[in-house]
């Protein structure tokens, strides 16, 4: 599991729930192979930066957030859902494709990970 963030003493309760669901899918992400640092400064929304783990591997953040519905689901920059906070291994599988078609857009090929 990712590591612990020490967040200022006074966070939200909200900003708390939304840093522990993200070190949840870093776990869950780093057991896959990807690399993953939870970025929390004081007054910023936090957000997991993913890393895929070919040697020039694309990168990109992600969100977690309550729907309109009350329910918890992790979301792309461009506020697309990507999975509900509940599936991890869905979130980390496509947050795992989404990394890897952008390492093919840019002519590279994915190193490929291996479950064990």
């Amino acid at each position: 599991m990712a590591p612990l963030t020490q967040l200022e003493r006074d966070a939200p309760p909200l900003r708390n729930e939304t840093v522990h669901r993200l070190e949840m899918l870093a776990g869950t992400l780093t057991e896959r192979g990807l690399g993953a640092s939870l970025v929390a400064p004081a007054g910023r929304v936090p957000r997991l930066q993913v890393a895929h783990p070919a040697a020039d591997g694309e990168t990109g953040d992600v969100y977690a957030s309550r729907g309109k519905n009350g329910n918890w689901w992790f979301w792309w920059p461009w506020a697309e859902r990507i999975a509900e906070e509940g599936d991890l291994d869905a979130a980390a599988a496509i947050i795992e494709d989404a990394l890897a078609a952008r390492l093919l857009l840019n002519g590279r090929r994915p190193q490929m990970t291996v479950a064990c």
